[in-house]
């Protein structure tokens, strides 16, 4: 029976952090990097939660369930600011949003 070691774990944190990197940079649309952003939030704690089974500890995972929680406060704020970023302006585009101009 083959086992997943650390170094899998971590391969796979890795490239879902990339994927969320290499989202946040080339997409425009709002709602596309802040679901990159949560890629890249995903991806650190799938290596959190490695780290803590391979050291035999809890430790990452009861970090992993506070950084959840603050995840699923900071979707609903995310959130509210892109709606109300889109009544204001009527677009998501990056390009076309300047908050400091009216």
């Amino acid at each position: 029976m083959m086992t997943i070691g650390l170094n899998q774990y971590l391969i796979v944190a890795a490239v879902v952090f990339a994927i969320g990197f290499v989202g946040v940079l080339i997409r425009k649309n709002t709602l596309v990097i802040y679901m990159c952003l949560e890629l890249m939030l995903v991806a650190s704690t799938i290596a959190l939660v490695a780290f803590s089974r391979f050291n035999g500890t809890m430790d990452g995972n009861v970090f992993v369930f506070f950084i959840l929680t603050v995840a699923a406060a900071e979707v609903a704020v995310g959130l509210a600011i892109i709606v109300a970023l889109f009544r204001r302006r009527q677009t998501v585009q990056v390009e076309q949003l300047n908050a400091l101009k009216n």
